[in-house]
């Protein structure tokens, strides 16, 4: 979904020169980045079998092929800006309850780039209500692997750490966060958080690297137990401007 949540300047600005060029690590760091790096690493491994197997042009061809109909399964993987993965279902369906209540969802949010492009990140679904404006989201993991945290820095699932997961989260709200911004003229915080399905979560909310993180059932409560902070008006003009700046990510 950079430490993408480390911003420069104000919130949600992305790190880089003055001139707004990127740095090399900084591009690095980007989650759109470094999923084409995971990509061409993948088509580089499958090619150089093939090329090992038969001869260089198939190796080539092979890459190409394995690119094509990675980034194809991941453009068929929801459709038309709706909830496509189990957990991201599971999460829609309890939005539905306090959407029908005056809440505005916005599912699959794409976050567009400086250069007028899109980047490969996808905020699951965006939130706003009373209680504010919430990036989620939906992540589906094994069961059988306990949840823990150590001093409110690190996430573990088992023995994998999930730093770039949380990273990725805060990037996205950040980033959606900072287009609001500009959009309304005024500070629009955007709080990001990870639903989890699957194992079981000892606490009820918890705050790791500045992102909530809870079991994936309770996240209507989670929202709707907090303080309110917005009013309907506010509400109304915050998801206006939601829809026109983070569009949907496969319209």
């Amino acid at each position: 979904m950079t430490d993408r949540g480390e911003t420069g300047g104000g919130r949600g600005q992305p790190p880089g020169k003055p001139d707004g060029r990127l740095e090399f690590r900084e591009l690095l760091a980007r989650p759109d980045v470094r999923r084409w790096i995971l990509r061409v690493a993948f088509a580089s491994v499958i090619g150089m079998l093939f090329a090992i197997a038969f001869d260089l042009r198939v190796g080539l061809t092979a890459a190409v092929v394995a690119v094509i109909v990675d980034t194809v399964r991941k453009a068929r993987a929801s459709d038309g800006g709706h909830p496509a993965s189990p957990a991201e279902r599971k999460t829609a369906k309890q939005l539905n309850g306090l959407a029908k209540k005056g809440w505005h969802i916005l599912h699959a949010r794409a976050i567009p780039r400086d250069d007028d492009g899109v980047s490969d990140g996808q905020i699951d679904h965006l939130v706003i209500g009373p209680t504010g404006v919430f990036a989620i989201d939906s992540e589906s993991w094994d069961k059988r692997l306990p949840v823990r945290t150590l001093s409110h820095m690190r996430l573990f699932h088992g023995p994998f750490e999930k730093k770039d997961r949380l990273d990725e989260a805060r990037w996205e709200a950040n980033q959606a966060s900072r287009l609001l911004s500009l959009a309304l003229g005024q500070e629009i915080p955007v709080q990001p958080s990870v639903a989890i399905y699957g194992p079981s979560v000892p606490w009820r909310v918890m705050t790791v690297r500045n992102v909530d993180v809870y079991s994936g059932g309770k996240a209507r409560t989670y929202l709707s137990k907090r303080p309110k902070v917005l009013t309907d008006e506010e509400v109304a003009r915050i998801a206006a401007a939601a829809a026109k700046v983070l569009p949907s990510k496969f319209d």
